[in-house]
């Protein structure tokens, strides 16, 4: 970060001009901002200097725009944000991919630094801790001492109480069967409701950094009890939570021994020659590279292919493309080597930090600012529950998809 950041600030601080342009405008908008507070002060109606989105949720409270305390703190706060984030923008010598960073980095800075984050700046918490005589203080950092022992001395921020989930009882509710096991997943079979059966079965390959259950929530919002009650017999496979063992396990593995073996032992319980295939979020991209494997080898198994939230062309990645440039890669690569294997958790705060006003601040300040109790949320349950990456695989698909996208230009090699 500091390294990015730095290539930013060189190239406004070598030209004196620019230098003293930029601290004009910052300063142009602080001056106005002061005028107008003594005018408002004084009486009179004035239009904000500078006003929030109307989808940032930070400052909904009332004394946001009531309280001349707090507009002022918010509205410098304002400023100070977008200053910031026309410097990264404006900086027209630094090459795209820096600015990119540079801008993530930004805006993960000023989300952190946000007035609302803050005991004695935001009016809300203010109230609630002056209401309660600071209950609601003891009872987050109980909350927070708790979130640290679980992860044994690092904090991993709770977004749902995932004491009231359990699998089988209020999750993961449709009734299935382990159909098959091996060293990088189980293949779980559910079998249709309908009197009539389709003939041909449906694979549906999840993420395999969660758990596999993201499509069986609970009975109202599944869509495998949706598929088993039009009549398809549906396989799901559940990945291996990997350690050291599996650290040698690479996409090909996963490719052959997770879906070409599922494949295989679909086939010979049904009958069936071709299946239906659903590739959701990362194990699109899983199913993809299998796909072009078996149209090389003439092989028509999978008769159609669903993709449901998944890349596949990694031109325009987002801000994912902000942590797997070469050198992060590499630094990276040296973590993941060490324990063979790439944390869940980490994957999980990358995706969190993608948006870091709805899935970071919030549940800091709700849990250990406020001390409020945390909603039975399943969708977020699933989110937090990650799962483990083998070095081999991580290394296989961060070089291989984003850098070069290797896959849409048909030079993905893979097993030969």
């Amino acid at each position: 970060m500091v390294k990015t950041l730095s290539r930013v600030g060189e190239y406004w601080m070598k030209d004196p001009q620019r230098t003293i342009e930029a601290q004009s405008r910052l300063m142009s908008g602080y001056v106005d901002l002061w005028n107008d507070t003594l005018k408002r002060m004084a009486g009179e109606e004035v239009q904000p200097t500078a006003e929030p989105d109307p989808r940032d949720k930070r400052f909904k409270d009332e004394d946001w725009t009531t309280n001349q305390f707090f507009d002022f703190l918010k509205q410098f706060y304002l400023i100070t944000a977008r200053w910031a984030k026309t410097l990264v923008v404006d900086a027209a010598e630094v090459d795209e991919h820096t600015r990119h960073k540079a801008d993530f980095y930004v805006r993960q800075i000023t989300n952190a630094l946000s007035p609302s984050n803050f005991l004695l700046t935001n009016p809300e918490l203010l109230r609630e801790t002056l209401d309660s005589n600071a209950e609601n203080l003891v009872r987050g950092m109980q909350m927070l001492a708790e979130d640290i022992e679980v992860e044994h001395g690092d904090l991993r921020i709770r977004q749902s109480d995932g004491s009231k989930f359990h699998v089988g009882k209020n999750l993961a509710m449709t009734p299935g069967k382990v159909f098959m096991q091996n060293d990088v997943c189980q293949l779980i079979q559910y079998e249709p409701t309908t009197e009539k059966v389709l003939k041909r079965p449906l694979l549906i390959v999840p993420p395999w950094i969660n758990k596999y259950y993201i499509l069986d929530l609970n009975p109202e919002k599944s869509f495998i009890r949706w598929a088993v009650e039009q009549g398809h017999t549906v396989f799901v496979i559940s990945w291996v939570n990997p350690d050291a063992c599996q650290a040698q396990k690479s996409f090909a593995h996963y490719m052959h021994e997770g879906i070409f073996e599922s494949l295989d032992k679909i086939k010979r319980a049904t009958q069936v020659e071709e299946v239906n295939a659903i590739g959701y979020c990362v194990d699109g991209t899983l199913l993809a590279v299998p796909l072009a494997y078996m149209a090389a080898h003439g092989d028509e198994g999978i008769k159609s292919a669903t993709f449901s939230t998944a890349q596949v062309d990694f031109k325009y990645a987002g801000d994912l493309k902000v942590f797997v440039d070469e050198e992060q890669i590499a630094n990276l690569e040296k973590r993941v080597q060490q324990k063979s294997y790439l944390e869940g958790r980490k994957m999980a705060t990358a995706f969190n930090m993608l948006r870091s006003n709805d899935l970071i601040w919030p549940y800091v300040v709700n849990n250990y600012l406020r001390g409020k109790e945390l909603f039975p949320f399943d969708l977020l349950y699933w989110n937090s529950n990650s799962i483990r990456m083998p070095a081999a695989n991580h290394s296989f698909y961060v070089h291989n998809c984003y850098p070069e996208n290797r896959l849409t230009q048909g030079k993905m090699e893979i097993d030969g």
